[in-house]
């Protein structure tokens, strides 16, 4: 059906003094793209303007060994020498004498 064949029909169901449920029903299609084109251009501003940021899920994971952090946290000065020496000696040795 085409635009031409659309609107007499439309218009015969208003009766001509008013618009109808012809007019309705041809400006209902129009009405819902426009609505959904405003709700998704919502929802694309919202997610392009956080997408950069990382949540909680997105962290790197730690692959430093054990050691690594321990000589880093002793690097930052988080520990003292002795602690340090027995943690080393208890994450090499496996806390056995």
């Amino acid at each position: 059906m085409d635009l031409a064949q659309a609107i007499p029909l439309a218009d015969t169901w208003g009766m001509h003094g008013d618009f109808g449920w012809g007019w309705m029903l041809l400006m209902m299609i129009p009405m819902l793209l426009f609505w959904d084109a405003i709700i998704f251009g919502v929802v694309w501003l919202i997610r392009s303007s956080t997408w950069g940021q990382p949540t909680r899920d997105d962290r790197p994971i730690n692959k430093d060994s054990p050691v690594e952090i321990l000589e880093r946290r002793f690097a930052e000065g988080a520990m003292t020498l002795e602690d340090y020496r027995a943690r080393r000696e208890v994450l090499v040795k496996g806390g056995k004498p």
